[in-house]
């Protein structure tokens, strides 16, 4: 039996940032058919709203140390503000959102990550489990999911989680039940071979690829745990993961990860 299409995008921080990029990218969410899910960021307006209220951010390695404080900012910054923000907009344009955090429905549980390299992260989780049954029983009521990167650890706290890593780990749970399509789009065309030239984009990625670009500092920084997330969603069913603009979810455009040779 053939499996239902469905979609899952995750948009990143700088968009959701960007009132015209997120105003757009909302209506071509809008615009996918059958089933799909959105997956958002939101770490550069929880800096804004940290500095207001005079709480240090600390970054290291482009990752976040969320203390005790920070954890209060991305919880009222991710499962408030933006995803609200979110949902009520698309529900203007007729979208029936529903807002959820991983501890919305026990649908995504994590760990609190251990120290690594001695380095504290505080109060972040990796993820242990997506529930691909319950968030598909949302799906199926007609509801279209929004998910805030926030999880729990099933023992009463909220655990700040890497927005790439909830998009992948939702497209692995739901790809039993589901033909998935990841999309991760952000304010570029898709991974580049020269950041600084917007048309240099890499057309596919295999694990070989990635193996190689990462050997020749082709591919460095941020670029790197988001091409891992993609290809673990792919050994893990998803039919299709693409890299790309904000405005290219129609999935013609971008950086295709394809599984390849091991």
């Amino acid at each position: 039996m053939e499996k239902e299409r469905l979609t899952i995008v995750k948009v990143g921080g700088a968009i959701v940032e960007d009132e015209a990029q997120l105003t757009q990218l909302l209506k071509d969410f809008q615009a996918i058919e059958g089933a799909k899910i959105l997956v958002h960021g939101g770490g550069r307006r929880a800096t804004k709203v940290a500095e207001r209220l005079g709480i240090e951010t600390k970054m290291i390695d482009g990752r976040r140390i969320t203390d005790a404080s920070m954890l209060e900012v991305v919880t009222m910054v991710y499962g408030g503000l933006v995803n609200k923000n979110i949902v009520a907009r698309l529900q203007a344009l007729g979208v029936d959102a529903i807002g959820l955090t991983g501890a919305d429905g026990d649908i995504i549980r994590s760990v609190k990550r251990p120290l690594k390299n001695g380095i504290d992260y505080g109060y972040v989780g990796d993820v242990k489990k997506a529930d691909g049954e319950k968030i598909a029983h949302i799906i199926e009521k007609g509801m279209v999911p929004v998910i805030a990167p926030l999880t729990h650890d099933g023992e009463g706290h909220i655990l700040n989680t890497n927005a790439d890593t909830m998009a992948s780990e939702t497209a692995k749970a739901m790809a039993r039940l589901y033909d998935v399509t990841l999309i991760f789009s952000f304010e570029k065309r898709g991974v580049l071979r020269n950041p600084d030239d917007d048309d240099s984009v890499i057309p596919t990625i295999t694990h070989e690829d990635f193996e190689r670009y990462k050997a020749d500092g082709t591919i460095s920084g941020g670029m790197l745990p988001k091409i891992e997330n993609a290809l673990s969603a792919i050994d893990a069913g998803v039919s299709q993961v693409i890299i790309t603009l904000a405005t290219a979810l129609d999935g013609q455009s971008g950086t295709v990860i394809k599984a390849g040779e091991r």
